[in-house]
């Protein structure tokens, strides 16, 4: 039974993807608040860009 409490301590199998998750979830975060501040400009640009469109529309509608 000893021998069991020792290989939790050395064995380090799932420490690399307890890492990969957590930098995987910062990502994550890092792009919902880049969407999030830069939403409404984006949006903006394509409207902007659809309008100038031969055919396009710029408010939104079907084409």
């Amino acid at each position: 039974m000893l021998e069991m409490f020792k290989g939790l301590f050395v064995e380090e199998e799932g420490q690399g993807m307890t890492e990969y998750g957590l930098i995987l979830g910062l990502i994550a975060v890092a792009v919902i608040a880049a969407l999030t501040l830069l939403g409404t400009n984006i949006s903006d640009l394509f409207n902007d860009l659809k309008g100038k469109i031969p055919g396009g529309t710029a408010d939104g509608g079907t084409i």
